[in-house]
């Protein structure tokens, strides 16, 4: 079991993205690899309308059907996210923990939000189609204590291209 299990973790060392896999000297001068963050879940979203939303997050995912236990380890990792419908507005609310306002890119169309943050010490990436057409060019957001929520005003007609939406 014991060879099984580290060649399995040695599989996962070589398919790992290069940036994630960092080598450190311990006291006694031995050298060991630290890799990571991984990062994997699932949010499920209950509401007494719809069936119950279940969403994966993270950056490891598993291949299904394969047979054996075999993952696709990704740099970015998906920020864990929420999306919240009223009666005249769409908020969408992302978990960014380590990342800097400054290195937050927002945008949106009318259907769609695209959250990215790409530094060499956090990578995310989420995309998430909204539940109704928004008026992109009166949205407005807030970053704080490492969560983005953005408030996008719905609309009832029109197509708008892509907006860039400034972080506060």
């Amino acid at each position: 079991m014991e060879d099984h299990m580290k060649k399995e973790f040695e599989e996962l060392l070589r398919r790992a993205p290069k940036d994630m896999i960092r080598t450190r000297t311990l006291p006694n001068g031995t050298k060991v690899n630290e890799w990571g963050p991984f990062v994997f879940g699932y949010s499920v979203t209950l509401s007494q309308e719809e069936k119950p939303q279940i969403r994966q997050l993270g950056n490891i995912k598993p291949k299904m059907g394969t047979g054996k236990f075999d993952v696709d380890v990704e740099e970015k990792r998906e920020p864990f996210t929420d999306i919240i419908t009223t009666e005249n507005e769409v908020k969408v609310i992302a978990e960014l923990p380590g990342a800097e306002k400054r290195d937050i890119r927002l945008y949106a169309t009318e259907d769609r939000v695209t959250i990215r943050v790409d530094k060499p010490q956090r990578k995310y990436y989420k995309e998430l189609k909204l539940p109704a057409k928004v008026d992109v060019k009166r949205a407005s957001s807030s970053y704080k204590n490492g969560v983005l929520e953005v408030s996008l005003p719905m609309k009832n007609e029109g197509k708008s291209e892509g907006e860039p939406i400034r972080v506060d």
